[in-house]
């Protein structure tokens, strides 16, 4: 899940909100300024409600931050590195880059989100009581705490990628020391619970005419196709375990430079020496890489008038990869969107990796599946 507006850093985590949450902020301060308020705190007016629900929102998703950022301050603690937390339609979601380092590393992850969760919510309970006669005050509170402890109970189903479908996979890791098969486990029971949730959903929105049961069936529909990622993960991971980037990229590529026109390189590099993309050297320093697709949009009438520098990605936009990382920390890198990355040792290119050379490994692997 990438961020579409980046809003800040909290100690060096990047915070951004995708496109999707807006949707849901919407229809929660609607829902609270149109249904939830005025049935739990009537006579109050249509402003107030509204100033209520928005306040109530803002402190929803700010809770929702929290749990993420407890499971992102776990990781970093455990060692791991965050790439940043997304708001998105279904909550948030923290992204770690790397793999859990054991078994019960991910389980004092997993669990690090929902003590938050829990902290919060007998918070505003225990605010919502201290408040009581302050109405307007009080009944933010009260959805607040209510809102909370619920979503804790949900996020502790067994259930893959639910915390604790996290917590569960933990101890069948432990027990079979087998982050595979746990996750296999782990997903099928996810599924389970999304299969019972469109079901569930669907029958409560035909029976009782209720939006609601649209969003349990949605949820599910989210819940069982996220279970059935982490469970295709793992296999790509079971594959690519104990490789390194070195061992899969395509080494001492040959380099151009970035004021070769277009009709240099394909004269005299590309008909001689082939490769999906070049990497861009300039004073012996890389500054960007040219994939081969980019040259075959460029016209042959201004192949003399163009450069490599001007049709080249630069650099910043370019994964940049050691030949001793694991290849499922590229795998994440490579998934961000440009599907190939430079390798980079000691501040000088040795080789090209893609998303491609990582299937081909995957496949050699697990032939026939």
């Amino acid at each position: 899940m990438t961020s579409s507006i980046t809003l800040g850093r909290i100690a060096g985590i990047r915070i951004g909100i995708h496109w999707s949450w807006l949707v849901v902020f919407g229809l929660i301060t609607w829902s609270l300024a149109t249904a939830v308020f005025p049935d739990q705190n009537p006579g109050l007016g249509d402003d107030t409600y509204y100033a209520m629900a928005i306040a109530a929102a803002v402190l929803f998703f700010t809770s929702l931050l929290f749990h993420e950022l407890g499971h992102a301050f776990q990781a970093r603690h455990e060692g791991m590195e965050i790439d940043g937390i997304t708001l998105w339609l279904f909550g948030g979601v923290a992204q770690f880059r790397g793999m859990f380092p054991t078994a019960g590393a991910e389980f004092r992850i997993a669990i690090a989100g929902p003590l938050v969760s829990l902290l919060l919510g007998a918070g505003f309970v225990g605010l919502a009581v201290a408040i009581s006669g302050v109405e307007e005050l009080d009944g933010i509170a009260a959805w607040l705490g209510y809102i909370n402890l619920a979503l804790l109970v949900f996020n502790l189903l067994p259930a893959l990628p639910l915390d604790g479908g996290r917590v569960l996979r933990s101890a069948l890791w432990a027990a079979r020391d087998d982050f595979t098969w746990a996750t296999r486990i782990a997903a099928a029971i996810g599924r389970g619970f999304g299969a019972l949730f469109i079901v569930g959903g669907l029958a409560l929105f035909f029976w009782e005419s209720g939006t609601s049961g649209l969003w349990m069936a949605f949820l599910g529909w989210f819940l069982f196709g996220a279970a059935s990622e982490e469970a295709r993960y793992a296999k790509v991971y079971g594959a690519l375990a104990g490789m390194r980037v070195r061992d899969l990229m395509v080494p001492t590529p040959t380099t151009v430079s970035p004021g070769q026109t277009i009709g240099e390189l394909m004269d005299g590099v590309v008909w001689t020496d082939r490769q999906d993309s070049y990497p861009v050297v300039d004073g012996g320093r890389a500054v960007g890489l040219l994939p081969f697709r980019l040259i075959a949009d460029v016209p042959r009438a201004e192949w003399s008038a163009r450069t490599v520098g001007e049709w080249m990605l630069p650099l910043a936009v370019v994964p940049v990869l050691s030949g001793a990382e694991s290849l499922e920390h590229a795998l994440r890198s490579l998934s961000g969107g440009l599907d190939r990355g430079l390798v980079m040792d000691d501040g000088d290119v040795a080789g090209v990796i893609s998303l491609a050379d990582l299937a081909r490994a995957v496949q050699s692997r697990n032939p026939g599946r």
